[in-house]
């Protein structure tokens, strides 16, 4: 679905990717991994152009989805991000309810022509993000109420309301409790049945337990690409199995 080609990215004169070449299969959870300052975030702004107006930024190659160049004049950046949605690492719920935080985006893009047709966009996204349970009985209380976890999921329902092919999330669970990070972890496992997920994480774990595939990033370069447990069991490349060690420097 999705194919990076000879991707480079620079901030003024420094450059953070070189020559990022991969696939996003359809329906799968990519794992991005790397340390600090590799270019993991970089890469998947780009996929929903999110850099695009950040001073001094550019980029060079190609990202396409579904055979379409994001970056053609053809494509509206507006309505690239209700087809790649974005979550980040904290969670960044609106302060109004949490109908309206579900709601916002159909609301945006006339998604919908009659009240019951939201209410069930509403519900179905909430279900999908498995908060539904726990929350329909307080719809209309304000969002900034919930737990860390919550929010986090509310802001996932968010995202799954304008109806996207592919879910960015960057380091999605690193601010949560580990009970929370666990229902975050089995809600991404659970999306790849009907969306393209991908997930930048540093914790190795994580990405073993939730990814079908884990690209290993290192100074902007794509060191190793391959099956979750290949990557982890098996490694090829001699950095890449330092840094599942911990001894990469």
């Amino acid at each position: 679905m999705v194919a990076i080609r000879a991707l480079n990215a620079y901030y003024g004169e420094q450059q953070v990717l070189k020559e990022v070449s991969l696939d996003i299969e359809e329906n799968q959870v990519l794992g991005i991994m790397g340390p600090s300052g590799c270019g993991k975030t970089t890469l998947i702004r780009i996929l929903n152009r999110m850099n695009d107006d950040l001073p001094g930024f550019r980029r060079t190659g190609t990202v396409t989805i579904q055979g379409q160049d994001i970056y053609s004049r053809e494509v509206d950046p507006v309505m690239l991000k209700t087809r790649v949605g974005m979550v980040f690492q904290a969670p960044n719920p609106f302060p109004i309810s949490i109908y309206d935080n579900v709601a916002f985006g159909p609301r945006i893009h006339k998604l919908f022509r009659k009240k019951k047709e939201l209410n069930l966009i509403v519900r179905d996204s909430l279900e999908k993000a498995g908060l539904w349970e726990e929350v329909k009985e307080r719809l209309d209380k304000n969002a900034l109420r919930l737990s860390g976890g919550q929010q986090q999921r509310l802001c996932i329902a968010r995202a799954l309301a304008v109806r996207p092919q592919i879910l960015l999330m960057d380091e999605p669970a690193s601010a949560l409790d580990p009970g929370s990070t666990s229902k975050v972890e089995e809600l991404i496992v659970d999306l790849r049945q009907n969306y393209t997920v991908v997930v930048v994480t540093h914790n190795m774990q994580q990405a073993a337990r939730v990814a079908n595939s884990v690209v290993f990033l290192y100074k902007g370069e794509v060191v190793e690409i391959g099956k979750a447990p290949d990557i982890f069991e098996n490694p090829t490349n001699p950095q890449t199995e330092k840094y599942i060690r911990g001894t990469l420097i």
